[in-house]
């Protein structure tokens, strides 16, 4: 199991680890990008599957949840600590099986790892 941060909750958002975050608006540093559409967790890295809607022409992303800053239950919405380019410059998500496979996730992983991160709220 990866022990790498892409692929963990940050420590301020275990109570969301396990939740259903299906539905829920994901918001980047820059607007709205799309909706939870589904989540998986295959091979020890849980990861998000987010509808963009017309954004990126209907384009489904693959979002290591380590890259979530907060979570608002209330609000059903949750934010990313990347913009919407960078999400859109995301390795390409085709097919539900890429959500199996190792190596696709690692090239996911690793590209999120290679973004700036941005400061999380404190408050």
């Amino acid at each position: 199991m990866p022990t790498d941060s892409i692929w963990s909750y940050a420590p301020d958002l275990d109570h969301v680890r396990g939740a259903d975050l299906t539905g829920y608006t994901v918001v980047a540093s820059d607007g709205t990008a799309g909706h939870v559409d589904r989540q998986a967790g295959h091979h020890g890295m849980p990861h998000l599957v987010v509808d963009t809607g017309v954004w990126v022409f209907g384009r489904s992303l693959l979002v290591p949840v380590g890259v979530i800053t907060s979570v608002d239950t209330a609000e059903r919405k949750l934010t990313v600590s990347c913009t919407r380019a960078a999400l859109k410059a995301a390795p390409r998500f085709r097919t539900d099986s890429e959500t199996m496979d190792r190596g696709y996730l690692t090239a996911v992983g690793d590209y999120y790892r290679g973004l700036p991160r941005e400061e999380r709220p404190t408050g």
